[in-house]
């Protein structure tokens, strides 16, 4: 390269192409997931937890209202999924890039500007497929089997982990708008309605009132169903369609409110 070309501002650095860009962001996301382990170890520690002391103090008594058969342990391995994926993201290490500045760096290079964010729910679904691997290890010693077989296993890591990406965007969104990682960090609290006004502990059927109402529109209540008809029943499209329905539903408000963020964080710059 010449002097003049070094000189010469009409010389820009060449596109790399979407796919690039997406796989650059995303490894180094990925690459930096075993230096940040108290990101991590609450993320697996908590549901594991959870499970064990739920089937522990509930099982004999929910059991005893239930069918013949019914298994405590199997309905509560899904809740336990959701727990282990939802809420995991890159948002702080995002924040944390945008306070140090190497976000704006970022954006006046050539990469795309999607590939930014992209890149970063790419790397935290191989996060929260690893995080859901313990889980329905641990379900399996306790006796939970899957009536849909290995596949359904697959399935039902896959489908947990496709909730656990398009929940990211909300996270994503208040790190891209605020830049404040105590925003973040609350932005927790928005899994709350999600996970407890639906059907966490019982059944649909034994909802009622206002509660049953709410379950009734909360995504979760049709994730959680799908889920559960992979071990209870085998394979049910039905309730399988309505959980990837429901996944996506949440998926387009969420990326519409991360990339909007995006869009705004850039124009700021």
């Amino acid at each position: 390269m010449t002097v003049a070309s070094v000189a010469d501002p009409t010389i820009r650095a060449r596109r790399a192409g979407f796919g690039s860009d997406l796989l650059a962001i995303a490894g180094r996301a990925v690459r930096s997931i075993p230096r940040e382990p108290e990101s991590v170890i609450p993320a697996l520690v908590v549901p594991l937890f959870f499970f064990v002391v739920n089937i522990g103090s509930l099982q004999d008594i929910t059991e005893s209202f239930e069918t013949p058969g019914f298994s405590f342990k199997a309905f509560q391995l899904p809740v336990a999924i959701i727990f282990a994926v939802t809420g995991v993201s890159r948002a702080s290490t995002l924040v944390t890039d945008i306070q140090d500045g190497y976000f704006d760096r970022l954006t006046i290079t050539p990469v795309s500007r999607k590939a930014l964010l992209l890149g970063l729910m790419v790397a935290d679904f191989v996060l929260v497929v690893a995080l859901s691997i313990p889980v329905v290890v641990l379900g399996y010693l306790v006796g939970v089997r899957f009536e849909s077989g290995l596949p359904g296993v697959v399935v039902f890591v896959l489908l947990a982990g496709c909730w656990g990406v398009v929940f990211t965007g909300f996270p994503y969104a208040i790190a891209l708008k605020t830049g404040n990682p105590g925003a973040v960090n609350a932005s927790f609290i928005l899994f709350f309605p999600f996970a407890f006004l639906t059907t966490s502990f019982v059944p649909q059927e034994a909802l009622t009132g206002w509660l049953s109402t709410i379950a009734d529109w909360n995504p979760v209540t049709y994730l959680l169903a799908g889920l559960r008809s992979l071990i209870f029943v085998g394979w049910d499209g039905r309730a399988l369609l309505e959980a990837v329905g429901a996944v996506a539903l949440v998926g387009v408000v969420s990326q519409t409110l991360a990339l909007a963020a995006l869009r705004g964080r850039v124009a700021r710059r």
